[in-house]
């Protein structure tokens, strides 16, 4: 059922415009994927996410795995009927979460020893049981089960983490196969760490193996950002051509257009949803904090030329107030903001690339993200 269709490249660059087809919808990119980890975009319904535009939203094989189980999930055939959302969603393999979260954990061929953050249970994660609980969720994009590591990793961890993904991998793509059920898409998962050398390795290793469409992990994890997009300069070029390019776990407004830049069509980040509940609010013209004194009196809209739901109804001093009183709304109506800006910038990227103007767009954004308004 997924295709992928390249429809416009820049004349200028990498950065280029597409559509691919799933069973729940097509999805133009390059597209922002908002993050609903635990089967909910946090504080927003789903059809707050159809308003803002969204067009497909992210999963976590591991938070779901873990709570509210797929126990529940099965009663409901799946994700999509059990949080309400039937477009698109993509589901993360729980590699990163496992590295991240898990209380402790241990890392073999076979898979990865975990105790669950929320009570301390042991439990086992293999590519093969990661497949068949994406499966089991139903998602439209499934993802390889891969090693994380951390930023910054000796040559040699990095070479280790690389060659057991691609180890896993393999695995992955045969469970999949093996399922008879391959109505969904499925992706591999570029590692290497900050070393060029082992991306391409990684890079040439996954592409035999035929995937769906190909991320770039291993990024946003606290290396600086020159060398962030240095490396994705190397890599997202050599990628498959014909197959979506998926930049993992990234990122600011000014990430999403470098990296377009640079050839990526999908992006996820807690970012948005994240800083919305902390009061941050995402402008074209930079972000700023609602809890700021000068915004107490202030009656304008946070953006004047937004035409979200928060914009054409609230003030900057009716949402300080809310965040300053700890009121639930504050939450849902700043995310509200974030996800519809994060969603327009994409529509503004991808209508760039059409016309052959993105150079243009690209550094009349970043003048007007620097301006303050």
């Amino acid at each position: 059922m997924f295709k992928f269709h390249l429809k416009h490249k820049s004349t200028q660059g990498h950065a280029r415009s597409g559509i691919f087809e799933t069973a729940h919808g097509q999805v133009e990119t390059p597209v922002f994927m908002p993050v609903g980890t635990l089967g909910t975009v946090k504080a927003l319904t789903p059809e707050d996410l159809a308003d803002c535009g969204a067009q497909i939203i992210l999963g976590n094989t591991y938070h779901l795995y873990l709570r509210p189980t797929m126990e529940v999930i099965d009663l409901f055939g799946g994700l999509h009927d059990f949080m309400h959302w039937q477009g698109p969603i993509l589901t993360d393999s729980g590699g990163f979460q496992v590295f991240s979260l898990a209380k402790r954990f241990k890392i073999d061929d076979e898979g990865a020893v975990f105790q669950s953050h929320i009570d301390g249970s042991r439990h086992v994660l293999t590519p093969e049981k990661a497949i068949a609980i994406q499966q089991a969720l139903g998602s439209d994009i499934a993802m390889c089960f891969d090693q994380c590591i951390a930023y910054p990793a000796e040559y040699a961890q990095a070479k280790d983490a690389l060659e057991r993904t691609t180890r896993w991998a393999k695995r992955c793509k045969e469970a999949w196969r093996n399922s008879g059920d391959m109505g969904n898409a499925l992706f591999g998962i570029v590692q290497g760490g900050m070393y060029t050398d082992l991306r391409e390795r990684s890079l040439n290793e996954l592409g035999a193996l035929d995937f769906d469409g190909y991320a770039v992990g291993g990024l946003s994890v606290g290396e600086p950002i020159d060398i962030m997009l240095e490396i994705a300069e190397s890599i997202l070029p050599q990628l498959p051509v014909a197959k979506p390019r998926y930049v993992m776990g990234v990122g600011t407004p000014e990430d999403l257009v470098e990296l377009t830049a640079r050839g990526a069509d999908m992006f996820d980040c807690v970012m948005p949803t994240r800083n919305a509940r902390n009061g941050q609010l995402i402008t074209p013209f930079g972000n700023f904090n609602i809890s700021n004194a000068r915004f107490k009196t202030d009656t304008k809209p946070i953006d004047a030329d937004c035409t979200c739901y928060t914009c054409r109804h609230f003030s900057r001093a009716y949402l300080r107030h809310l965040y300053m009183s700890k009121e639930l709304l504050a939450y849902r109506l700043n995310t509200i903001h974030n996800i519809f800006y994060y969603n327009q910038l994409m529509l503004q990227i991808r209508t760039a690339i059409k016309a052959d103007q993105f150079a243009e767009f690209q550094k009349a954004f970043h003048t007007r993200r620097q301006s303050g308004g």
